[in-house]
């Protein structure tokens, strides 16, 4: 296989974003990290609402890139990040608004209403999506409540990477995989206008999604031939096509500070029990679905260590040589998604379910680690019933494959063996998807054969089990969670 210039991931997280080099040498894959920059969200003095610094990110794109053209030819650039999260351009294509933050409180009783327009059974028949108080619908009706007048002058709605490749190219598109987390999009991956009508918007404001792999248009910056490419642009499908699985029966967990946990499928699950267990279809590359939960993640564990003033590795040194299973929470529960203090949170459930309340950092942090856990086993249990068959095997990927004792945990709790790695696996995804786009490599199979003989994997095996009393307290814990009052 011959070397190719270079592919351009622009990789957005909630607390990082990322440029990354990607081309074959030697017939491996090969990753070079061309710049990192910070990204959080702050409170906006005007509106109130949390919001993303959009300029700031576009500019931190265009140095990145303007970097890495100094190193490499660059063959094509795109962009993937979190979902649900959007921009409205006018008729002018002027911004309208901020870029709100999914964690702003603006959604709070949205799915109430929302579903009094139409029944959340309805919604799920139609789309397939879990229900998250931050979904774009939810978004959108806090929007058509509180300012009315933005969306009377909104003409488009582009999620972030559609606005970052409308910036880089000058195209308007949504792409599919991020147009799914919306929960306006249905399974048959056309827009839904009774849906807009129940969130309370009289237009669809979204173009016919494109696929992941897409070719929008040449890069807008001076002197360049490069490409800008829609790779999955929800970072999750980034993750997944990222993801080296290698049979059916393997579930993916992409670990960072959400947990997105689930399987690859053909065809969407979609079914009441799915709905009651609040799975979501959401868009793979290929069309194929990621039959997945959301899982609160590592969010519990880096507020910890804001609180405590600790390193994230003093922070999993102390939850080692805490003792186990002295008190655990349901990371899902609604309480936890931006509390004034996680600790004060944690103490405050641990009061409200009469277990011990953690006091050291250590019992603080293992508190968290062996709750997600618990979590990781919920969901694979959930997902074996869905899907009729026994799952193999849990592939982590992302940042949070680093973390040795969640992984260590996640196969003690789930008793299946766990493969850890790629790190930068939505990188590593966006990279491939591009270079099918282009032509460097046949699809996705050959894409993942190429992680498999590219990157290192580190391997845990079940060392013990989870105690029956922990687990059945745990069951309880999430029967009574945030998603109660929607079934």
């Amino acid at each position: 296989m011959k070397e190719c210039p270079a592919c351009i991931a622009v990789d957005l997280g909630a607390s990082s974003g990322r440029v990354i080099a990607g081309d074959l040498v030697d017939e491996r894959l090969r990753l070079r990290e061309v710049s990192r920059f910070a990204n959080t969200f702050a409170k906006d003095s005007a509106s109130g609402n949390l919001c993303w610094p959009i300029e700031t990110i576009e500019e931190e794109i265009h140095r990145g890139i303007e970097q890495a053209a100094a190193l490499t030819p660059i063959a094509s650039v795109g962009v993937d990040s979190w979902g649900v999260d959007y921009l409205l351009l006018d008729a002018g294509l002027r911004r309208v608004g901020n870029a709100v933050c999914y964690r702003d409180n603006r959604t709070q009783g949205r799915i109430e209403r929302v579903t009094k327009q139409m029944p959340a059974e309805e919604i799920y028949r139609r789309t397939g999506i879990q229900f998250q108080p931050f979904n774009t619908i939810y978004q959108l009706a806090a929007m058509a409540a509180q300012a009315p007048q933005q969306l009377s002058q909104a003409r488009h709605l582009l999620m972030i990477p559609d606005y970052l490749h409308y910036r880089l190219s000058g195209m308007l598109s949504n792409e599919y995989t991020d147009a799914t987390t919306t929960q306006l999009l249905n399974l048959k991956g056309e827009w839904d206008a009774d849906l807009f009508a129940a969130a309370g918007l009289s237009r669809i404001l979204m173009k016919p999604p494109v696929e992941a792999g897409t070719v929008l248009g040449p890069l807008r910056m001076e002197g360049s031939t490069a490409k800008v490419v829609a790779p999955g642009t929800h970072d999750t499908a980034s993750a997944v096509a990222g993801t080296p699985l290698e049979t059916g029966t393997e579930a993916f967990l992409s670990s960072g500070t959400w947990s997105l946990m689930g399987m690859e499928s053909t065809v969407p699950y979609f079914s009441e029990q799915a709905r009651q267990m609040n799975f979501s279809n959401e868009g793979s590359f290929g069309r194929r679905f990621r039959v997945l939960k959301n899982i609160m993640g590592l969010w519990l564990l880096q507020r910890l260590s804001q609180e405590f003033q600790a390193s994230i590795a003093a922070t999993l040194s102390a939850a080692s040589e805490a003792a186990p299973w002295r008190s655990d929470v349901n990371p899902d529960d609604g309480r936890f998604l931006n509390p004034a203090s996680m600790k004060d949170t944690i103490r405050s459930y641990c009061r409200d379910t009469r277990q011990p309340e953690p006091e050291s950092l250590g019992e603080f942090a293992r508190c968290a680690l062996e709750s997600l856990a618990l979590s990781y086993r919920a969901t694979k249990e959930q997902l074996e019933t869905l899907c009729g068959q026994r799952l193999t095997r849990v592939r982590i990927v992302g940042g949070g494959s680093q973390n040795s004792l969640l992984n260590q945990f996640c196969a003690n709790a789930c008793q299946l063996p766990v493969s850890a790695g790629p790190v930068e696996a939505s990188a590593l995804g966006n990279i491939c998807v591009q270079m099918i786009a282009m032509g460097e490599i046949a699809g996705l199979n050959e894409a993942r054969a190429l992680i498999r003989h590219s990157f290192a994997i580190q391997e845990f095996l079940p060392q013990e089990q989870v105690p029956d009393q922990v687990w059945k307290q745990f069951q309880q814990f999430a029967a009574t969670g945030k998603q109660e009052d929607i079934r």
